[in-house]
């Protein structure tokens, strides 16, 4: 969608990104205004239902959006990580307004960090490391999950196990 023509939202999407603004719930919103809406799905397999270890985590598109409105919008204004590959910056971070809410974007290493896309999860939990490289921007959450957003579709983020997370397998 990156490449898409600007949508109706488009400048809307931008002044929400410069006040520090996304919509609330699990989305992924792009440059040019679009919106996609996202679901996490968190399986367990049955032998270990009580076991957040043996989770598998997918966040599925579930809509696309070129025309949308929302009275919903939560602060994205707590960069917990940053990283600059090229002309471009990685942001991670929370949302003061809940726990659980994490959020990832992808912007122009310029001025104005203009957007590119934002990913706004409602249970993720924080975000508080990010890489950027030529292909991917990859978040590390604190619920100890691994997301990598191919760059050019986000919507296609792989959820991994973090290794390194407290409690994680051996």
């Amino acid at each position: 969608m990156n490449g898409s023509a600007a949508t109706p939202n488009a400048r809307l999407v931008h002044r929400r990104w410069r006040e520090r603004e996304a919509p609330d719930g699990d989305f992924l919103v792009f440059a040019d205004g679009s919106l996609l809406v996202m679901d996490l799905l968190r399986t367990r397999p049955p032998d270990r239902p009580g076991d957040p270890r043996a989770e598998t985590w997918h966040w599925a598109q579930i809509l696309r959006a070129t025309e949308w409105s929302t009275d919903d919008w939560v602060e994205v204004d707590s960069a917990r990580a940053t990283h600059v590959h090229g002309a471009s910056r990685a942001w991670a971070g929370e949302s003061a307004q809940h726990g659980s809410i994490g959020w990832v974007a992808l912007t122009r290493d310029d001025e104005d960090s203009t957007l590119e896309w934002l990913a706004v999860s409602g249970w993720s939990n924080p975000f508080h490391a990010v890489t950027l490289d030529d292909t991917a921007v990859t978040a590390v959450s604190t619920a100890g999950r691994i997301w990598t957003f191919p760059r050019d579709a986000p919507q296609n983020v792989k959820i991994t196990a973090d290794p390194a997370h407290p409690g994680a397998r051996r």
